[in-house]
């Protein structure tokens, strides 16, 4: 009766020692998932921010009067692409300050943009069309980027809360990563004037 005791133990220990290294394996997999996202994300970020000097530069030839929106446009530039987050902090206020400064930068742009207006030339210039059709391009793979971003997040999220990786989780510091939220206001639709 000892020794099927001393058995019981034994087997318990082992298929609990089992399903932590499985648990912890899986835990490492879907974090590695959200870092390479992450990666994916930055990767499309320094995209537009490559394309925006180019853009500058086109617009520059068209539009000299237009000094304070390059101006703008650099420094939203600089700042977007100074900013950095560590993959292993990913939280909610790292990211929130990461996307505040692209923010700032996609406004800039928009005001870049609209100097078009204004430049019928501009308008019409081969360069800034493809310039422009990229820049859309990219607007869309940073979209995607970070819809991918979040459902890997989600998924490594709610691995490291369910039992009994709830447990070894936090002896292990996998600790819940943060979303990318859509920008204050962005749930009401702009007023459209004819």
């Amino acid at each position: 009766m000892k020794n099927f005791s001393y058995l019981l133990i034994v087997v318990i220990l082992g298929v609990f020692s089992l399903s932590s290294c499985q648990g912890y394996n899986n835990m490492v997999e879907k974090q590695e998932a959200v870092t390479a996202q992450w990666g994916n994300v930055e990767n499309a970020y320094q995209r537009r921010a490559d394309l925006i000097p180019n853009l500058v530069a086109t617009v520059k030839g068209y539009a000299e009067h237009e000094q304070e929106t390059f101006r703008q446009v650099t420094e939203a530039r600089a700042k977007a692409t100074q900013i950095t987050v560590n993959p292993e902090q990913l939280t909610e206020e790292s990211l929130q300050q990461y996307q505040q400064a692209q923010d700032q930068l996609s406004q800039a742009l928009g005001r870049l943009l609209l100097i078009q207006e204004n430049y019928p030339e501009l308008k019409a210039n081969q360069n800034f069309l493809a310039l422009q059709d990229e820049l859309a391009g990219t607007e869309n793979r940073i979209s995607v980027e970070r819809n991918k971003f979040n459902q890997v997040v989600q998924d490594y999220n709610a691995y490291i809360r369910k039992f009994p990786q709830v447990i070894y989780a936090g002896w292990f510091k996998f600790t819940p990563k943060g979303y990318f939220k859509s920008a204050p206001g962005a749930e009401t639709a702009p007023k459209v004037e004819f």
